[in-house]
This record gives C-alpha cells, structure tokens and sequence, in this order.
C-alpha cells in the first residue's frame, strides 16, 4: 500500500474517531469532568497512570479518585492534611496500590507548591528545538527519583525513555495536555510543549493496525518503535503527527469489536 492511500485511510479514521462522543468510554472522560487547568492536568495525569486493563475499570477508578479529591484535585494535592490522606488507604488498580498514590501525591505536592506544577515539570526539559518530548519524559522520571516523596516501587508506574519503554501512558497523557483541535477531545491547555514534539502512545491496537498498514516492521512495544511509528506520522502531518493516534486507536478497537461479534453470532448459529 503506498503512502497517499495510508494518509486516506489515516485522515478518514481521525475525523471519524477525533470526536466528543468518542470520551464516553475513554479515561479522557475524568478530566473533561473538571473545569480549572490544575484539576484538569491532576486528573488526567493520574488517571493516565492507572490507563492499562479494561477502560470501565479504569473510569471506575478514577471516579474513586476524584470522590477522595472531593472532587478538588488541586485543593487537594496542595492542602490535604494527614487526616486526609487516610481516605488513600486501601486504593488499588491492579498493581497499582495506596503505597504509589500517597507517593505521587506527595509528589505532586512538591511540584504545585514548591514549584510551578505539571507543566513546567516536563517543559523544562525540553527546548522548542527538540524534536521529540524524550528529555521532558527522561528529566520527568528523574526529577520524580531525586525527591523526597520517591519510592523505588512507584518509580514502575512512572515510564521514561532511558529504560527503554514506550511511555505510552505518559505520552497519551502529554497528548490530551498538548494537542488542540476543534473536535474537543483533547485540552490544548499546555503551550510550552508543541504538538509536533509528541510521540504516539503504543498499545496493542495502534501497533497492530500500524503493522497491517505498512508503517510498522517491528511490533515490538519499545521506545524505538514508537519513534518510528511517530517518524512515519510525521510524513503525514509534520506538526500534529501524533492525531492519528485516534485513527489507530479506534481502527484498533473496531476490529476487535467485529471479532467478538462474529463470534457471537457464530455461536448463536
């Protein structure tokens, strides 16, 4: 398949999954709940990390997160007591436990109050001359282990490219944050990182359907793939590249919907 007729398919999947009711059942849906830039970056940033499993667990648990914020994410980090943080306890997704998120917490805490919050903790990283987010996601990780609230067991739920991984949860994070168009999906609240320097979050579904489509050789989930993946985007849209996540995604997704429901109907035969 030549390259025109992947950017057909590509640009016709983006419009038909980059829209508002597409967040229903995406993790996007607990930030989009918030109003003010500090809850909604808090938000997406933690129920980000906790983006692996089944999407209606994940939203299930993010709302018990924002039940704890009391539905104040920013109040929260930047003014909870030790009382407060008891209502922590005994939080858990998958391998994600109460240990990790009082850490993150304490974190966050040191970012919004001592400094000048999520944002400027990836941005400083990074120069507009960078053609990648690879050193806000490496210095990220590594700000993160020189603080006081670092625990090493955490340190897994925090991906970063100098290990190797895909950051996928990360870099689907920076693209809420980042990304801006006008379907409403994403936030576009960050403007010290520019949409050109994202790299794709890689999953399942956006690796397979990248390989079947020509655009991927290695299916490995690494960092190197996704900056190939992302390389290739870049021929397509070399200043949002990484909006064609969306077609990936809910290609991805489809498929997979198509297969359990001929298997249904099989055996329903």
């Amino acid at each position: 398949m030549n390259l025109s007729s992947v950017k057909s398919i590509l640009d016709k999947n983006y419009k038909k999954f980059n829209r508002i009711d597409f967040i229903k059942d995406d993790p996007i849906t607990l930030p989009h709940l918030f109003s003010r830039k500090e809850d909604i970056e808090i938000m997406g940033f933690l129920v980000a990390l906790l983006s692996w499993g089944q999407r209606t667990t994940i939203i299930s648990n993010g709302k018990k997160l924002a039940e704890i914020f009391e539905q104040q994410p920013f109040q929260f980090i930047t003014e909870h007591s030790d009382r407060d943080l008891k209502k922590c306890l005994g939080f858990v997704h998958r391998t994600f436990n109460e240990t990790d998120l009082l850490s993150l917490l304490g974190f966050l805490r040191i970012l919004y109050v001592n400094e000048q919050g999520l944002e400027k903790a990836f941005s400083r990283h990074l120069s507009k001359h960078d053609l990648t987010i690879e050193k806000a996601l490496n210095g990220f990780r590594k700000d993160y282990e020189g603080s006081e609230a670092y625990i090493k067991r955490t340190g897994k739920h925090i991906a970063w490219p100098g290990a190797g991984s895909a950051c996928k949860r990360l870099n689907m994070f920076l693209r809420w944050m980042v990304r801006k168009d006008n379907a409403g999906v994403d936030f576009g609240i960050w403007k010290t990182i520019k949409p050109s320097q994202l790299v794709c979050p890689l999953d399942v579904h956006v690796i397979r359907q990248a390989v079947e489509l020509g655009l991927l050789k290695n299916p490995k989930g690494n960092w190197k793939t996704a900056l190939e993946l992302t390389d290739k985007l870049r021929e397509f849209d070399p200043l949002d590249p990484v909006k064609y996540d969306f077609a990936l995604f809910g290609m991805g997704v489809n498929e997979v919907k198509k297969t359990h429901n001929r298997i249904l109907q099989s055996k329903n035969v």
